[in-house]
């Protein structure tokens, strides 16, 4: 156990970990509040304060379990699939599809929140390390069997995450059509991987 994570001697810590989840899905991690979290798990603010006296950890936290939940579930789906080609078209297709808003915008939070919140932006830093090493695995196995051109796995990984960090955010502020958004990461990608225009289209 970490400073940064309370003893779990009781059901309470469960129902605000729960709360504070659906919290982040539906609102984003600014929106985990006091307030706001002893509405959604139906408690006293004084309750929350007792059991979780550092909001900042919370958010932490909840941000990690969140992300670590997601990177579990992509990688277990890229092990199933044995084609490059088709490994990198289901990431691009999971990521951008809309069900999978609420985990970007998770992240998008993150970005901004880290700067004054220490442990999650060292959340942030080491779960992009292990998502950008799973999507530089796909990207590497393509290369070597001559799937995709181009010979540097580790870039094209960070410009698909940069992709999706970006268009992520301009889809918070409504930039561009949600069509535009996803054309220029699959375009992007096909781009700097050498194929087709078209490859990466569902």
């Amino acid at each position: 156990m970490t400073p940064d994570q309370p003893s779990r001697s009781d059901g309470r810590h469960s129902e605000i970990d729960d709360a504070a989840r659906q919290i982040a899905l539906a609102a984003g991690l600014a929106a985990i509040t006091l307030r706001r979290l002893a509405s959604t798990a139906g408690v006293a603010p004084g309750v929350i304060a007792e059991h979780e006296p550092s909001i900042g950890a919370l958010v932490a936290r909840t941000f990690q379990e969140l992300v670590q939940e997601e990177l579990l579930e992509t990688t277990a789906h890229v092990a199933e699939i044995s084609d490059p080609l088709e490994a990198l078209r289901m990431l691009v297709d999971m990521l951008v599809d809309d069900s999978h808003e609420g985990y970007n915008s998770v992240w998008a939070d993150a970005w901004s929140l880290g700067r004054r919140n220490p442990p999650l932006a060292r959340a942030a830093r080491e779960n992009m390390v292990e998502w950008n090493d799973l999507i530089k695995g796909v990207i590497a196995r393509g290369v070597e069997t001559k799937a995709f051109g181009g010979s540097d796995p580790d870039l094209v990984a960070m410009q698909f995450l940069a992709l999706i960090d970006s268009t992520t955010a301009y889809a918070l502020v409504d930039y561009r059509t949600h069509e535009e958004r996803v054309h220029l990461m699959r375009r992007t990608l096909e781009i700097s991987l050498g194929l087709p225009e078209g490859t990466l289209a569902p």
